[in-house]
């Protein structure tokens, strides 16, 4: 399965470039998926390393074969364990391409796409056990709001959760077709598509837990890098991009910079790039994904 099938990679010079890569250092690629950034790093390793982590099997048909790189079935919140796993205390680089692969969306069974009819399914880890036809046939109505206003900051989160509890309880959702079917009759008139993404997006999200797989992949990253060393970060929605700015200009998740005695602040990274760095004109025409996209670069600080 070739990588231009599977995933095009977006902002690839600028994601590589972030890096600052040493040929003989160690390196994290937390989001193999289609393997494109990875085998761009590949290029620039000597002696080096690269770990590149997916919890999707079918990532495993993208694996390179290079003797730098080491192929890691796992989800990337558990970064810390895998690489204590192969000795590796410390890496110059970690590279995080959030988000869903265009794989992944291409598989009408796998339930992530509005335009195919598939199972309500929204696993990104197949051997998982929450699947958005759970949550939508099982979740109260409380939860059901709450997620479809915080993970899709969907208007009408409130009508909508009501709307699926009345219409489950005569007959449960199945398929990612039926649920877009019943989706029309509440999405606002000219803008049906994004309502379905954000409504999509917000089953994912909770499916997959990737909030919390965020959060606790973002602190141990932290953590294993060596001072100067680089965290790149490229996320496709708010909320996930609010996480990574707060933790690099904040150092925590939520509220203001916390200074010292003398005024300065307490936090483990500091930010490369001034704000988000976004896809040119040009990508975007060539690859819509990228329109979303907002990259972050930070180093570690020197203690």
């Amino acid at each position: 399965m070739t990588e231009s099938v599977y995933h095009i990679p977006v902002m690839l010079a600028q994601c590589t470039e972030g890096l600052a890569i040493d040929p003989n250092g160690i390196y994290v690629d937390l989001t193999f998926g289609g393997g494109g950034h990875s085998r761009e790093i590949l290029k620039h390793l000597d002696k080096g390393h690269l770990y590149g982590f997916d919890q999707d099997e079918d990532a495993m048909a993208n694996i390179p074969d290079s003797e730098n790189f080491t192929f890691v079935q796992a989800n990337f919140r558990d970064l810390k364990k895998y690489l204590r796993l192969y000795g590796v205390k410390k890496v110059d680089g970690i590279l995080a391409d959030l988000g869903i692969s265009s794989h992944q969306i291409d598989e009408p069974g796998r339930g992530f796409s509005t335009r195919f009819s598939g199972d309500l399914d929204m696993r990104m880890n197949q051997s998982g056990v929450l699947t958005a036809k759970e949550v939508l046939n099982t979740y109260e109505e409380t939860k059901l709001h709450k997620i479809f206003g915080i993970y899709g900051e969907v208007k009408n989160a409130k009508t909508l959760a009501q709307a699926i509890v009345a219409e489950r309880a005569a007959k449960p959702f199945e398929t990612t077709e039926g649920f877009t079917s019943f989706l029309k009759k509440l999405a606002p008139r000219g803008k049906e598509y994004k309502y379905f993404a954000q409504v999509f997006q917000a089953l994912r999200i909770e499916v997959n837990d990737e909030i919390g797989a965020l959060e606790e992949m973002l602190l141990q990253a932290v953590e294993v890098l060596k001072p100067g060393g680089r965290l790149v970060v490229m996320s496709y929605h708010s909320l996930e991009d609010r996480l990574v700015k707060n933790l690099i200009n904040k150092g925590k998740f939520q509220g203001e910079l916390e200074k010292d005695f003398f005024g300065n602040p307490i936090r483990s990274l500091d930010p490369v790039s001034r704000g988000a760095i976004v896809a040119d004109a040009a990508e975007v025409a060539s690859n819509p994904r990228a329109r979303s996209a907002k990259l972050r670069v930070a180093s570690k600080r020197e203690k």
